[in-house]
C-alpha cells in the first residue's frame, strides 16, 4: 500500500452540546486551514474520506447529519466544508473513526497506508483516531492547524502524545 487519504473528522456539528462554545472559538481558526487541505487534496487526488459522529441518531444518514449542522448553531462553519456529493462518508458512534465502522475496510480496499487528520476535537476523536490507526499500522500525520479543541492544554498534550508515543507527523 503506498496511498494518503485525508480524513475529515467530526465537522458535520450542530454546535448545539455542553462543550460547544470552547469549541467553536477553535473551530473558527480550522476553517481555512481545513478548506485548503481539501482543495490540495482534491487537486492531487488524494481520497478525502468524512467521518462523523451519528450523535445517538440511528436513523441518521450523511444527508441528515449535514442538514442538522446546517441548521444549527454555527452554520457558517459546516457550509465551507461540507462534502461533495460524491464524497467517502463513513457514520461513527464513538469517539474513534475506527470504532464499529467500515473505514480499516475502506482503506485498505483503497490501498491506503497513511492518513492525514483533521476535524475536531483535537483531545478526543482526533487523539483515539490517531491511536487506533497506529495500532492498525497506518502512518498517521496530523494537521495541527486544522484540529480544533476544547481544551487547549489537552489538545496540546495529545498533539505531543500523537508524535512521541505513536510516531504521528504533526504538519
Amino acid at each position: 500500500m503506498a496511498g494518503t487519504a485525508l480524513i475529515v473528522v467530526d465537522m458535520l456539528n450542530p454546535y448545539d452540546h455542553e462543550d460547544a462554545d470552547k469549541l467553536v472559538e477553535s473551530v473558527e481558526g480550522t476553517i481555512d486551514p481545513i478548506c485548503s487541505l481539501l482543495d490540495r487534496a482534491r487537486a492531487d487526488d488524494v481520497d478525502v474520506i468524512y467521518v462523523n459522529d451519528n450523535y445517538n441518531d440511528w436513523n441518521s444518514s450523511e444527508e441528515e447529519l449535514a442538514r442538522r449542522a446546517l441548521d444549527g448553531r454555527r452554520g457558517d462553519l459546516v457550509e465551507p466544508i461540507l462534502p461533495p456529493d460524491d464524497a467517502s462518508f463513513v457514520i461513527k458512534a464513538r469517539h474513534s473513526i475506527f470504532y464499529g465502522t467500515p473505514l480499516e475496510h475502506l482503506l485498505h480496499e483503497r490501498e491506503i497506508d497513511r492518513l492525514l487528520l483533521c476535524g475536531q476535537v483535537t483531545e478526543q476523536c482526533i487523539l483515539y483516531s490517531a491511536l487506533d490507526a497506529y495500532v492498525r499500522r497506518f502512518e498517521v500525520d496530523v494537521a495541527s492547524d486544522a484540529v480544533a479543541y476544547i481544551d487547549r492544554s489537552l489538545a496540546d498534550a495529545a498533539l505531543r502524545m500523537m508524535e512521541r508515543n505513536m510516531g504521528a507527523r504533526l504538519v
